[in-house]
């Protein structure tokens, strides 16, 4: 996590990052957020490219509200690829698959455009609200 800090587009982690370093930064978000979800580790991905080299990862999780993409990330050398919709593809896959009838995204993405993976018509995808 701490890689994908460097030229994040995130303005919290970027806020972060102006008073510690990436790994303290990477290590206090695992703490404070991704550790509480709900749900298993498994649903977790690391995108790797055929030789298995790191792309970037997405952590489909369960809040205590909703479904939700919980980070979406790819390192710095492989943006601007289109990797990420891949990635966001997977972690929502994840979720339809448990049936759920909402899933909540990060604020972030709000600017990027969304695509599902054969979302079936009764789950919704809606904006996370930025706290």
């Amino acid at each position: 996590m701490t890689q994908v800090l460097d030229g994040t587009p995130d303005a919290h982690s970027r806020d972060d990052l102006t008073r510690m370093s990436a790994r303290e930064a990477a290590a206090r978000h695992y703490e404070d957020e991704l550790a509480h979800y709900r749900s298993p580790r498994e649903w977790w991905r690391i995108a790797t490219l055929p030789d298995g080299e790191p792309v970037g990862f997405v952590t489909p999780a369960r809040n205590e509200y909703n479904p939700i993409i919980g980070y979406l990330a790819v390192l710095p050398a492989h943006r601007a690829n289109g990797y990420i919709d891949e990635i966001l593809a997977e972690g929502t896959r994840i979720l339809i698959a448990q049936d759920v009838p909402r899933i909540r995204r990060p604020q972030i993405l709000a600017t990027f455009p969304w695509r599902t993976p054969s979302s079936p018509s009764d789950t919704s995808i809606s904006n996370a609200r930025s706290t």
